[in-house]
């Protein structure tokens, strides 16, 4: 009874209070009185918004209204204290939101010069990473990578980037930077200091492994260039100041770059992700891109290899999970094979073969090298009596040897490829032995993954490539990661980097999400030089840019030629025309003698070679006296014919070596 009278009391009251209320209100807008009237006929609709609860009732289905791109503006009635400070703070928050998230205007103000970029490579590849910045009177070189040929490049090894640029602006550039130790980075130093020598600034992980490098070459003397930086500390190079700010990656001591000049700054992700429980634990840094964010950042470069990728990219630490399971189950060998830099990957696999009791030993010059340099520098612990040498490896049972070893990515002169093909001296694969592949693929290398990897499997062993999900992860950020870095620089400008120009173009989208203007973002080609300042940015020229072909076993160039000379041998084969002429005669002394390679069967030599005589023969006939009298102008004459007679015959464009000898 009373519940109802307290009930009764209460609708008596708001219905007085409706009454005054609608005395003292002033008239509304239409608009204003039907919006006010929706909320009111639908109370639940902002506490299910809240709460994640489905309405009772479904909402209109109100015809979009296109956007203006305008802040909604605040419309709150009445004039009392509390009103009017509402509105004040709904605006304030407004105005905040648009000054933190646009410091475009920052940086025109800060900004005074112009700056110059050109990528030289690793722009439409994946691969042979090295970028020029230049102001007016000075220029610096981020990395200096090499890449891998394709298939038909026969004999080349490696190829480093044409350094005719670098050539041209000698004089102005101060120094090399580095961002990381990856071979696409560092690979082509040597090729370069053996040239030209500058100094030489990264940080000690690099700097460690480019010492091996100028061991191999020789080039002891140039260790005199090198620069150690340290993190979070600002170097002035000629007109740059430049900061090394930590980054997670598939490699250790991995950087990005901070470069400011009068004309502001830019910063060079280099290749990244976002990994917040790395191995040595040593997350990103994210404060010092959060600190130039808010200082204003000219324009960002980013890594745009996993571009496609949605989400995030998995930490390092998820594949210990999957080794741990697998070397629980392994009853005889364990053979790991990884990129020689990816020394945590490294260090998780013999972590674990520590604890099955097995002794570990490391088989391949690079993984060698790469990992007892990061033990020496203190970048893991490890110690080293738990290695044993490649030619102990039989005299230990086979359950408690772990062998750590390249040649993941399929190179016929790796450790593990010579194991698969039983050519290695030390280790042959037994059906017992349990093989790790822990690695993707590069572009490219597909096929000679695929041949070792046949070659495993016939061998008898159990082999661990793609079939586990966690036994490989990436080094590089996906659309969340990057995502993240474009918020938290904010940068005016936007040039998406390291990828091919599908991975770069998914980066450019990404970053319109991010609220980067499609006008304020440029695709580039290697080669493509970008002028930048305050007010735009824009390209000005191109640059000549190309690769140079390297033999890797006696570390020297191959020429051009060379490389188009062996790919023509390769697709149509040789021809050998040698003949004897009586030079007063003008006939044949003794029948030619026909030689080929690569263009007809054996079984076919011969009848090929009855056709190349008559050919000859004819040609020899309808020659002109005074082409027989000239040997060097009758062969090259002789070598259109007979090239022209095979193209009709066969479709091939054989090399043709013709030797006439006068008698």
């Amino acid at each position: 009874m009373q519940e109802n009278e307290v009930t009764q009391q209460q609708n008596s009251n708001e219905v007085q209070n409706k009454e005054n209320a609608q005395k003292h209100s002033k008239p509304q807008h239409p608009s204003q009185s039907n919006a006010n009237k929706e909320v009111s006929q639908n109370p639940q609709h902002s506490n299910a918004e809240a709460t994640g609860e489905q309405p009772s009732k479904k909402p209109r289905n109100n015809r979009r209204r296109k956007s203006n791109n305008k802040a909604p503006t605040a419309s709150i009635e009445g004039n009392e204290v509390w009103q009017r400070d509402m509105k004040k703070a709904i605006e304030a928050n407004q105005k905040m939101h648009k000054e933190r998230l646009n410091k475009a205007p920052l940086v025109e103000q800060n900004s005074k010069g112009k700056i110059k970029i050109t990528p030289l490579g690793g722009l439409g590849e994946i691969g042979g990473n090295i970028c020029v910045f230049e102001t007016e009177n000075s220029a610096i070189v981020l990395d200096v990578g090499m890449s891998f040929p394709s298939e038909d490049m026969h004999g080349v090894d490696i190829l480093v980037p044409d350094f005719s640029y670098l050539r041209q602006i000698k004089k102005k550039i101060a120094g090399i930077i580095i961002s990381h130790a990856h071979e696409d980075h560092i690979g082509a130093i040597p090729y370069l200091f053996k040239e030209m020598q500058f100094p030489l600034y990264a940080t000690p992980l690099p700097l460690g492994m480019i010492s091996n490098k100028f061991d191999e070459h020789g080039l002891k003397n140039h260790k005199k260039y090198f620069r150690p930086v340290e993190k979070r500390k600002i170097y002035k190079i000629g007109e740059f100041e430049i900061e090394w700010i930590h980054i997670t990656h598939s490699i250790i001591d991995a950087s990005s770059l901070a470069i400011t000049t009068e004309a502001g700054t830019i910063i060079h992700t280099g290749d990244f992700k976002i990994d917040h429980t790395p191995i040595d634990g040593y997350v990103t840094d994210l404060n010092r891109f959060s600190d130039y964010g808010e200082k204003g950042v000219l324009c960002l470069m980013s890594d745009s290899t996993n571009s496609y990728k949605e989400g995030i990219t998995r930490s390092e630490s998820t594949v210990g999970k999957t080794f741990d399971s697998i070397f629980s189950k392994a009853k005889g060998r364990v053979i790991m094979s990884t990129f020689s830099s990816n020394i945590h990957r490294v260090y998780q696999a013999i972590d674990y073969g520590l604890k099955y009791g097995r002794k570990v030993s490391v088989i391949g010059r690079s993984m060698e090298r790469n990992l007892f340099t990061a033990i020496d520098l203190g970048y893991i612990k490890l110690d080293k009596s738990i290695f044993i040498d490649p030619h102990e490896v039989n005299k230990h049972p086979d359950k408690d040897v772990l062998i750590v070893t390249t040649g993941s990515q399929g190179e016929t002169m790796s450790a593990l490829y010579r194991m698969a093909t039983d050519e290695h001296r030390h280790v042959k694969i037994k059906p017992t032995d349990q093989i790790i592949i822990s690695a993707k693929a590069i572009p490219g290398n597909e096929g000679s993954v695929s041949k070792v990897l046949n070659f495993l499997l016939k061998s008898g062993a159990n082999v661990a490539y793609q079939d586990f999900s966690e036994i490989h992860v990436s080094g590089h950020a996906a659309q969340e990661e990057q995502k993240l870095i474009l918020r938290l620089t904010k940068p005016k400008f936007f040039l998406p980097v390291h990828g091919e120009y599908n991975h770069i173009t998914k980066h450019k989208e990404t970053a319109m999400q991010c609220g980067i203007p499609e006008r304020n973002i440029y695709l580039m080609s290697d080669g493509d030089q970008v002028e930048l300042c305050s007010k735009y940015m824009k390209k000005i020229k191109t640059i000549k840019t190309g690769k140079v072909f390297i033999d890797n076993q006696i570390n020297q160039q191959i020429a051009d030629d060379v490389v188009i000379d062996r790919q023509k041998l390769a697709d149509s084969g040789l021809v050998m025309l040698v003949i004897q002429l009586d030079k007063s005669e003008h006939k044949l002394i003794a029948k030619p003698k026909i030689i080929s390679y690569g263009l007809v069967s054996d079984s076919e030599d011969k009848a090929f070679s009855v056709e190349m005589e008559g050919v000859i023969d004819q040609f020899i006939v309808n020659a002109k006296a005074e082409l027989l009298e000239n040997s060097r102008a009758l062969e090259n004459e002789l070598r259109q014919v007979v090239r022209k007679h095979i193209y009709r015959q066969m479709k091939k464009y054989p090399t043709i070596v013709p030797t006439i000898f006068m008698m």
